[in-house]
């Protein structure tokens, strides 16, 4: 484990992790497809996958345990929160860092020191490409001004939670809503400005994921413990309602002005609910989803299968299973890197 802390050194461009050369042009040849950079966290690794064919294109090895992940709009750089243990009930230190991935190259371009700040989970990108990053163990909430360059963190603030573990930023960065699993609490933070105090509420036992509303009024929680999606006021962090959902609602999604799309860990399915906490549709899976990277211009999912290890392609107007292919081991956190469209791509 010692070794695999060690910060590994940036590559050189057109190198492989594992130390073999490819031309810098194969990068740009496969750029003509949609190309889907997954998580592979205990496979300690993130690689590229011709979402198509199936075809693993590229990997790139990392320290172990590398979880959440974001991406730049210009689609430059790939920035990979080191988490350093395998799941949150894991007892550990954990890592330090955030990993750079030059996504041009498909290489690790550098690394990130947080020290004293570890355990880092949630990662956030705003319209300005100002990076955020989340320390579980600090329960701290890191800002990097200009991560491509940036040596160590810009800004830090509490979060006032208690094992802070995902965040939901909004577009312009000025306001963060910081899950506390232990806590069981969601943090309304300013990344901005430490003057201002956290607001918190407790939308019912162990808060996980959130999202928010395509208008940013109105914030959506899955209250795993609970088996609930709760809804709350964005501004005033006031509950608006709550709908017992049955199972283990471990991801939350908007879709559109009208829609949210939530995984659940317990019965295995992606389901539809309306912004009313209405259930639309579910759809089973063979597999435990994880994560859910959704097409920025195509009513496309792409859902990251735990235990079978697989991508599942979910084509959202018929909501149905259309495709899929094989990872290396536990995919989770993916971004979807679309064909030369000029589709802007933030996080996974």
């Amino acid at each position: 484990m010692a070794t695999r802390r060690t910060v590994i050194k940036a590559m050189g461009a057109g190198t492989l992790a594992s130390g073999l050369s490819t031309p810098a042009s194969a990068a740009s040849r496969v750029a003509e497809a949609d190309v889907l950079l997954v998580v592979e966290k205990s496979s300690h690794a993130v690689s590229f996958y011709d979402v198509e064919s199936g075809k693993r294109l590229r990997t790139v090895q990392l320290p172990d345990y590398p979880h959440e992940m974001v991406v730049d709009s210009r689609r430059r750089f790939a920035y990979v929160g080191h988490y350093g243990v395998r799941m949150s009930s894991t007892v550990g230190e954990g890592g330090s860092a955030v990993f750079v991935i030059d996504l041009a190259e498909r290489s690790l371009a550098r690394t990130i020191d947080t020290r004293p700040f570890n355990r880092i989970h949630g990662m956030g990108i705003d319209r300005l490409d100002r990076l955020y990053a989340l320390s579980e163990e600090k329960a701290v909430l890191l800002g990097f001004d200009d991560p491509a360059t940036d040596l160590a963190p810009t800004r830090a603030v509490p979060t006032h939670g208690v094992k802070t573990h995902l965040f939901t930023l909004s577009r312009d960065g000025e306001r963060a809503y910081v899950t506390g699993l232990l806590s069981h609490t969601v943090s309304l933070v300013r990344p901005h400005d430490a003057s201002v105090p956290p607001v918190l509420v407790t939308p019912g036992q162990l808060p996980e994921s959130s999202c928010l509303s395509r208008d940013e009024k109105t914030l959506f929680v899955g209250a795993r413990k609970s088996s609930a999606l709760v809804a709350l006021d964005a501004r005033t962090m006031k509950v608006r309602r709550t709908r017992k959902t049955g199972g283990d609602p471990l991801r939350v999604y908007t879709l559109d002005d009208e829609r949210l799309l939530v995984t659940d860990i317990v019965a295995n399915t992606l389901s539809v609910w309306g912004t009313d906490l209405r259930r639309i549709r579910s759809l089973h899976l063979d597999g435990t989803p994880s994560a859910v990277t959704l097409h920025p211009g195509k009513a496309r999912a792409y859902v990251s299968l735990l235990g079978t290890d697989r991508i599942a392609v979910v084509d959202l107007d018929r909501f149905t299973v259309v495709g899929g292919f094989a990872t290396r081991s536990e995919p989770d956190s993916a971004v979807l890197l679309p064909a030369a469209s000029g589709q802007d791509v933030r996080a996974g």
